[in-house]
């Protein structure tokens, strides 16, 4: 039997990604395009929440924070997710619209996708849109929760979904003022494809205008 590896042994954590090619000549001219490629292969290849992104932002003092968050809009207003904006992220955004995402896929290829640039709110029509798509415990959860702040116990969350749901008993739940979406709106959006030896490929797409210029970007 295989002794555990020790779990700070970080030497032994090493894999090789194999070696296909990312090309300047495989690039199109947007890069949304390209995104929404490797997402689709990404989630053709069974990754779980393909759609993930570490979210970093800034407070007032400038001390960066960085959590999970689910994309769930992609269009001409950026790369969309929805939150409550009293939350620490919220107040981050309202202190300072910069953010930056980061998606990460191992399979079918390692891939990382980065994405810098300002954050707009999203039209309220596009929050109460999404809102009402959710699943009514989702709804009940996002309307309750006073996310990020302390509460007493996991009984006291949990007591104040039970009120809320008695409370909406048949009919719709509310989507709360605080509750809506936010949407990144690239000024840069870089493409990393793993490659065997740590030579991997990186092309970063800079706005220039209503346009985009490339450039290839050592590892």
């Amino acid at each position: 039997m295989l002794s555990p590896m020790p779990a700070d042994n970080f030497a032994e954590l090493r894999i090789d990604y194999g070696d296909v090619a990312l090309r300047r000549a495989d690039l199109p001219a947007d890069p949304v395009s390209l995104f929404r490629r490797w997402l689709d292969e990404a989630t053709a290849a069974g990754v779980r929440e393909p759609n993930g992104m570490a979210v970093a932002t800034c407070d007032e003092a400038g001390q960066p924070h960085c959590r999970v968050v689910l994309l769930k809009q992609l269009d001409d207003h950026g790369f969309g997710f929805f939150t409550n904006k009293s939350s620490d992220k919220g107040r981050q955004l309202q202190a300072n619209a910069k953010a930056a995402a980061t998606f990460w896929w191992v399979a079918p290829r390692a891939r990382q996708v980065r994405v810098e640039g300002v954050v707009v709110e999203l039209p309220e029509a596009d929050s109460e849109a999404y809102f009402r798509s959710r699943p009514r415990r989702a709804q009940l959860c996002s309307a309750a929760s006073p996310q990020s702040r302390r509460v007493a116990s996991r009984e006291a969350l949990e007591g104040l979904v039970s009120d809320l749901d008695a409370a909406s008993t048949g009919v719709e739940v509310h989507r709360p003022a605080h509750w809506g979406g936010y949407s990144l709106q690239p000024a840069s959006v870089e493409f990393w494809q793993g490659r065997d030896g740590r030579l991997h490929d990186r092309f970063r797409y800079l706005r220039e205008g209503a346009g985009w210029i490339v450039e290839r970007l050592a590892p």
